[in-house]
């Protein structure tokens, strides 16, 4: 089900799958080819040891024969590219398609999720599925359609050694699957482990200045040596399961290849059976097992691609940070009407519920920001002002109620197009363009933007005082996420991408919350230019940011309790004078 589920999933792939069923066929035209060679051989034999047959007469079989071993060299050909070509196809897709869908669910997704995780299903996981499309898959197939070919010459040639067959057929199957049962739990383990060990390294990694700064990297090499030793335990159980379910699978098929044997062999030595017939059984019973054999070899390694399928069938199945019933309109407009100046946010009723989280985190939240004005949300941690920034970027999408803009309906906009028109702010900021130049980096808000645009928006934003100290300028690498930088040099760079967006619509979640006064003073003043004539919706963690809002909206519990401008709610609110006083008590 997870693999047509995947299959289905996919993009594209109406021509690799017609090479899969190639595959088959061609796999299945070898097993027929067999049987003809089988039977020309012992016809071959036949003529020249026993009636004593001249080679001019042979010539023409001899011959049939060669054709025959090309037209089946070509034929396995066929069968293991077209495999081949299936399981390319579907890794390449796979992978495109969880990237895609990542980036649909967006950022709001990944708090959800462990980045080492998410990486060892993306890139160990799906090269798993190699062995599962390309050996697993096709050979399922032949195991049933080859054996039951074999047989039908079997039993034509000698009804006696057909029924042992049929009679010996099923022991692979039971045991594979007694074995099987043991070692899919095994293997279902083994990649729980080994997707926890990774996300667990990544995250070691991510963490290793803050642990070298607190000693704390011997305690945590220790912690990864121990899961380590714990994969490669888990590891070697399935090898050697793997191991002796194949030697169990061969000895099956030893013994029923030598049950047919001993019963030809007695069975021609009293004369009940002819030498032709004879020999074509013994011909055609090892492939009779052949299939079921080259099965039971790639059924281990069908285990692994096929948790590895499970694995990126529930990447693809979860919905858009959890939440259930997530809004299904892409757009009905083709394009989204451009904004002419600052576009007022009507908030009604919108409610968002986490599939993680018990209380929901918007719960018919209303709010309205007028065109041009500022507006702050204040409340406490987990009260939903994050979230609503999420649901107005269009990375979350509310299970009922709407967002209007300029009255009309956000969820009927393309969420890229409507994020042309916004500019984000967040606390710490991302310098995507990792090991990038600092104009790379600036430029991903406005590839196109010109030279004299980009110094514009350096000056505005003050990034030129960090142009002046760096030593390349615009072409200075800024290294790894922006170690080059200080927190307030990569937030003024932020700032430049917001100059350079020239959107409409600026979304800020407090960015000079984690910065120095003197830092904190330096991009207030930018913040003050680039919030005129637009409109602002600010999350605010301090009380110098609500000096230069219109308006403060407390959020409690996913709602908006309280709403008026600083000055009223500081004295005539019910909510409002609790945060003050505990603000002015933290400060």
């Amino acid at each position: 089900m997870a693999a047509r589920e995947l299959t289905d999933r996919l993009a594209g792939l109406d021509p690799p799958l017609r090479g899969l069923r190639l595959s088959v066929l061609a796999g299945a035209l070898a097993g027929g080819v067999t049987i003809a060679q089988a039977g020309l051989l012992s016809r071959v034999v036949d003529l020249a040891f026993l009636a004593r047959a001249g080679l001019a007469s042979c010539a023409p079989l001899l011959l049939g024969l060669v054709a025959l071993a090309g037209l089946r060299g070509g034929l396995q050909w066929a069968q293991e590219t077209g495999s081949q070509r299936y399981a390319t196809a579907v890794r390449r897709s796979a992978r495109a398609e969880c990237v895609r869908h990542l980036l649909k669910l967006g950022p709001a997704h990944a708090v959800w999720q462990r980045s080492g995780a998410v990486s060892a299903t993306i890139m160990g996981g799906i090269d798993s599925l190699d062995a599962y499309f390309a050996q697993y898959l096709p050979q399922t197939a032949l195991a049933a359609v080859v054996p039951a070919l074999v047989l039908t010459g079997v039993s034509w040639a000698d009804l006696i050694s057909g029924l042992v067959l049929l009679v010996t057929f099923p022991l692979i199957p039971i045991f594979m699957w007694l074995i099987g049962s043991r070692a899919r739990a095994q293997t279902r383990r083994q990649w729980v482990i080994l997707a926890r060990l990774s996300a667990r390294f990544l995250d070691a990694l991510q963490a290793l200045p803050t642990l070298r700064a607190f000693g704390a990297t011997g305690a945590e090499a220790s912690i990864l040596e121990a899961a380590t030793e714990r994969y490669r335990r888990i590891t070697m159980g399935v090898l050697k399961l793997a191991f002796v379910s194949s030697l169990t699978l061969e000895a099956l098929a030893t013994l029923g290849t030598a049950l047919v044997a001993v019963e030809v062999g007695l069975r021609l030595l009293y004369g009940h059976v002819s030498f032709g017939s004879a020999f074509l059984v013994l011909i055609l019973t090892p492939e009779f097992y052949r299939p079921l054999r080259a099965l039971a070899a790639a059924y281990h390694a069908g285990m692994a691609g096929r948790e590895a399928v499970e694995s990126v069938s529930r990447l693809l199945r979860e919905s858009r940070s959890g939440i259930a019933g997530e809004a299904t309109r892409s757009g009905r407009w083709h394009a989204a009407p451009s904004l002419s100046g600052a576009p007022t946010i009507r908030c009604q009723a919108l409610r968002v519920q986490y599939a993680t989280q018990n209380a929901p985190a918007l719960d018919e939240l209303s709010l309205d920001v007028g065109a041009g004005t500022t507006v702050a949300l204040v409340g406490p941690s987990g009260a939903g002002k994050s979230t609503l920034i999420q649901v107005l970027l269009r990375f979350v999408e509310p299970l009922t109620g709407r967002v209007l803009v300029n009255e009309r309906d956000l969820a009927d906009w393309p969420a890229d197009e409507w994020r042309r028109h916004v500019a984000w702010l967040p606390q710490v900021p991302r310098l995507w363009v990792s090991g990038g130049t600092l104009r790379e980096n600036v430029l991903l808000a406005r590839p196109e933007a010109s030279a004299s645009e980009l110094d514009r928006a350096a000056e505005e934003s003050s990034l030129s005082d960090v142009l002046r100290a760096l030593p390349q300028g615009w072409e200075t690498r800024l290294g790894e996420r922006g170690a080059r930088l200080s927190g307030g040099q990569a937030q003024r760079v932020a700032l430049a991408r917001a100059y350079l967006k020239g959107s409409a619509l600026l979304l800020l979640d407090e960015p000079t919350a984690q910065l120095d006064a003197e830092s904190e003073a330096r991009i207030s003043e930018s913040l003050a230019r680039l919030m005129r004539g637009r409109t602002v919706l600010m999350v605010a963690h301090r009380l110098t940011t609500l000096e230069r809002v219109d308006r403060v909206a407390v959020v409690s519990s996913g709602r908006v309790v309280e709403q008026g401008t600083p000055d009223d709610l500081r004295t005539t609110g019910t909510v409002f004078p609790r945060l003050w006083a505990a603000w002015r008590g933290a400060s």
